[in-house]
């Protein structure tokens, strides 16, 4: 048997195709050595700024108010996902859309750890119609339509536009409560998860890169797979390796 990487064969497989696949082994060790290089620089960067105002979302079905400090919950870390679905969009971004599909059902893994709620521009009423209508009974949603934390935060252009991302917050032990006013403010961006994306005037979206979360700094793992960084690299592991979400 022709020695390589390793001895495992396929049915029927050919020396052509055992030499092509032990390449792409070759390659794929090497991008997974870069990654973790990547990870070493990611974990060293500072946090992000503190947050300016505790801003004020509107959730359920009676568009009752929520602030941004009352999502963490018991948590000290929230994670907040902003869903491509605009005021003046037909339809959401059926890509984002997706990944809420997913989200809902992982959700209470999740939330053992960190919180979590998505959010959109929409009013809430829209929201929570394309809730319904997907089936979504365990994911916290909520209305930035009253707010500029979109804009704030890049994911809304000037014509309205809307981009994916996933910020991630944490409570710094500055303080227990939130005051939207340094130094006393309490809560720090710490990262955020990048979607590139085309236009989503059309109701239609490309998504082609993601950053990975970490709770104790900024991260930059770029990803083709959404929801593998999302559900399964990002969250869980990121958050237990720094500690931050006891």
């Amino acid at each position: 048997m022709q020695h390589t990487i390793h001895d495992v064969r396929f049915p029927n497989e050919s020396p052509e195709y055992r030499a092509a696949r032990d390449k792409l082994l070759e390659a794929e060790i090497a991008l997974r050595r870069q990654i973790e290089d990547v990870a070493a620089q990611r974990r060293a960067l500072p946090l992000g700024g503190r947050v300016t105002q505790d801003y004020v979302f509107q959730e359920g079905d009676d568009a009752h108010p929520v602030k941004l400090s009352e999502l963490f919950g018991d948590k000290s870390v929230l994670l907040l996902y902003s869903y491509m679905y605009g005021p003046t969009m037909a339809q959401p971004c059926p890509s984002c859309t997706s990944i809420l599909d997913g989200l809902d059902g992982q959700v209470h893994h999740i939330r053992q750890r960190a919180a979590i709620a998505a959010v959109a521009r929409s009013p809430i009423a829209r929201v929570r119609a394309v809730a319904r209508e997907r089936g979504w009974r365990r994911l916290r949603l909520l209305s930035s339509a009253t707010n500029s934390y979109h804009q704030d935060y890049h994911r809304e252009g000037a014509r309205g536009d809307q981009l994916p991302i996933l910020n991630v917050f944490v409570r710094a032990p500055d303080g227990r409560s939130v005051t939207p006013t340094p130094p006393k403010s309490c809560l720090r961006l710490v990262n955020r998860v990048r979607m590139r994306a085309t236009s989503m005037r059309s109701g239609r979206c490309g998504a082609s890169s993601i950053s990975r979360p970490r709770a104790a700094a900024p991260t930059l793992i770029r990803s083709s797979v959404m929801t593998e960084a999302l559900t399964r690299a990002s969250v869980p592991n990121a958050i237990v390796a720094s500690g931050r979400s006891r």
